[in-house]
């Protein structure tokens, strides 16, 4: 198998094209509504199936387009730049699927991501608790075996997408006298008894993705849909973000460049002492600064992507747990900064929502929150770098 370290190939930039294509022309003009309305862009995962752009990363035994890690990022990159809460389809069905690639068995693969493939459903991730976020291994969830059966009870919180997805990849604790060893994975369905769905989170940006509790009571699920041995959950929800992070570095990279792109055509057109806000030093100044910053995360992302498919496939990567948090933690810091600044070059109308800027702003501040904080990413960062 060969890909490029990091460096787009001229396949991946024929991808850009289309999902950029398809973004501009389908999602963008709904995204101010999906926004707005706080609803789920229906129309645009239809869109993103039809296109075969909803869960690249899918491996083509199981009926997907078999994409590399790089190619995953640059579709969510690019539905992030008109739509951050369309470009969590993708990205959320590769968060809610990894703990299967990594450590399901065959037959757990193939009776879950065929589906996923085929744009029949999404897959979600549910893991942190209203008691465990950052400290995610003091989950109170419990699965209780019985018989060939696990009996599941908790309230998970902070679900992406939840409600709208038919799986969802769950931890719960299964040996409490073992910490964070006593923790296992399992598949949930929608349709399992017991399972509910808390009221829609009342969120300051990516309004159109839900987010919900998921609520588990007395749920009874095949002892086959635990995704690998018994204890092994917690690994494989850490080995997962290892990967994932770098979906929301993508996310990131995408909102920051909406709003940069958006910024430059205005600051262009924009007149103010007789010439293009454009003309002046310190307005060129910030454009220049906005598009370093973006530019230097995302080969740092590019980067991590690479060493993410080297490791989906085997391949020992001392340092992608430093890459992903490094490109995820850059990454967002510059979403944010950019987006701010892009409000400030449009002045009052910036913080207007007649243009997309201010939505961008908004929704660049969850990219420094989920899939851990930007200062647990330090920490990990910090903690790679000393062992």
């Amino acid at each position: 198998m060969s890909f490029p370290l990091y460096a787009p190939a001229e396949e991946h930039d024929m991808l850009r094209e289309a999902v950029r294509a398809l973004a501009e022309e389908k999602i963008a003009p709904r995204a101010a509504a999906a926004d707005e309305n706080e609803e789920f862009p229906e129309d645009s995962y239809k869109d993103l199936v039809a296109a075969d752009f909803h869960a690249v990363h899918v491996p083509e035994e199981y009926g997907g387009a078999g994409a590399d890690a790089l190619a995953a990022v640059i579709v969510i990159e690019e539905v992030a730049r008109v739509c951050a809460s369309s470009s969590l389809i993708p990205a959320v069905n590769k968060l809610g699927t990894v703990p299967l690639l990594l450590s399901a068995s065959a037959e757990l693969k193939a009776a879950y991501l065929p589906a996923v493939a085929r744009g029949e459903a999404m897959f979600s991730y549910a893991l942190s608790e209203a008691e465990a976020g950052s400290d995610a291994a003091a989950m109170r969830t419990r699965a209780v075996a019985d018989g060939d059966s696990y009996v599941l009870d908790g309230v998970k919180t902070w679900i992406t997408n939840a409600g709208i997805s038919e799986y969802y990849t769950v931890m719960a604790v299964t040996d409490p006298s073992a910490g964070a060893r006593g923790i296992s994975a399992f598949v949930v369905e929608k349709s399992d008894e017991g399972v509910s769905f808390g009221p829609k989170e009342r969120k300051l940006g990516i309004k159109g993705s839900p987010t919900r509790q998921v609520i588990l009571e007395n749920v009874r699920i095949p002892a086959s849909r635990m995704i690998g041995a018994p204890g092994t959950g917690f690994k494989t929800a850490l080995a997962t973000l290892d990967h994932t992070r770098i979906t929301i570095a993508a996310q990131a990279l995408g909102i920051a460049q909406g709003a940069l792109d958006f910024a430059v055509g205005y600051v262009k057109e924009r007149r103010q002492f007789g010439k293009a806000i454009g003309d002046f030093q310190g307005v060129q100044f910030m454009i220049a600064d906005m598009a370093m910053k973006l530019e230097a995360a995302r080969q740092l992302t590019y980067a991590a992507a690479a060493k993410s498919e080297l490791a989906m496939h085997g391949t020992p990567v001392k340092d992608l747990t430093f890459f992903s948090s490094a490109a995820k933690t850059a990454a967002s810091d510059a979403a944010m900064e950019i987006t701010t600044d892009a409000v400030q070059l449009l002045g009052g109308y910036g913080y207007t929502r007649d243009y997309p800027v201010e939505r961008m702003m908004r929704d660049a501040k969850i990219t420094q929150i989920y899939e851990g904080t930007n200062q647990i990413q330090r920490m990990v960062m910090a903690r790679q770098l000393l062992k």
